[in-house]
């Protein structure tokens, strides 16, 4: 599976995020994720492995026991089942690759 930027194609899951399927696989998915100063993304949890880079902005994740405040060029790897929330602090972009892949992203 190939993929060419375009700027459609969106979807928006929470106020504030838009996130886009890029390429999928049989075990891999990558997404891109555009998201607006100030939003929140709320407690969560999924069975997914999620590792992540931080292409522009300003991004603080918020696990259980931890705080990661990344900014541009910073990664992390999230293990799947954590419950997780994050503030953005500054618009942002981000990528992410999520294991197995998220048929709800599709």
């Amino acid at each position: 599976m190939f993929y060419k930027r375009e700027d459609s194609g969106y979807m928006m899951p929470v106020e504030g995020v838009r996130l886009k399927t890029l390429v999928h696989g049989e075990k891999t998915h990558l997404c891109e994720f555009r998201i607006n100063k100030g939003s929140l993304v709320p407690k969560h949890s999924h069975p997914h492995e999620q590792t992540g880079y931080l292409v522009s902005g300003r991004v603080k994740f918020i696990l259980e026991d931890e705080e990661f405040e990344a900014g541009p060029g910073d990664s992390w790897c999230l293990h799947g089942d954590i419950v997780h929330a994050a503030e953005i602090l500054e618009d942002s972009v981000m990528v992410e690759i999520f294991s197995p892949v998220r048929e709800d992203y599709l």
